[in-house]
């Protein structure tokens, strides 16, 4: 995510990434590791794990929250979520397109086909063009 900021920003969006250490781990995690230097967005911390249990991210089995992602738009509806296997890691190009997607179906209230990239045409969101594509 740390690599794709800027990407992010000029989409309009704002991340926060959120797990279950405390802060005084997010503070140890900022002093050793090269890669918290890249980090341009707020770590929060969510040590009673409500929050990751509000947002479906929370394994009781484990004690930790899974790596979730979600696109929540400016009324607070959820608009993409993606909970991947700890064996996964997720995929930010696929974000990103999803995030251009969604902004693009709201700037012409266009549908976004299968495998839609930033450039190609919409289509119609009509019950009757389903299947058609």
């Amino acid at each position: 995510m740390a690599d794709h900021y800027e990407e992010f920003v000029k989409l309009g969006a704002e991340i926060l990434a959120i797990n279950t250490n405390s802060v005084f781990s997010h503070k140890i995690f900022a002093q050793i590791s090269p890669s918290a230097s890249k980090i341009q967005y707020p770590l929060l911390s969510d040590p009673t794990h409500e929050i990751s249990k509000c947002y479906g991210a929370y394994n009781p089995e484990t004690g930790f929250a899974t790596r979730t992602t979600l696109i929540i738009s400016p009324d607070g509806l959820i608009k993409y979520f993606c909970k991947y296997p700890g064996s996964v890691g997720r995929n930010v190009m696929e974000i990103i397109r999803v995030l251009q997607a969604l902004r693009f179906t709201e700037a012409t209230g266009l549908g976004a086909p299968a495998g839609w990239m930033p450039g190609q045409p919409g289509i119609q969101r009509d019950w009757d063009m389903v299947g058609r594509i």
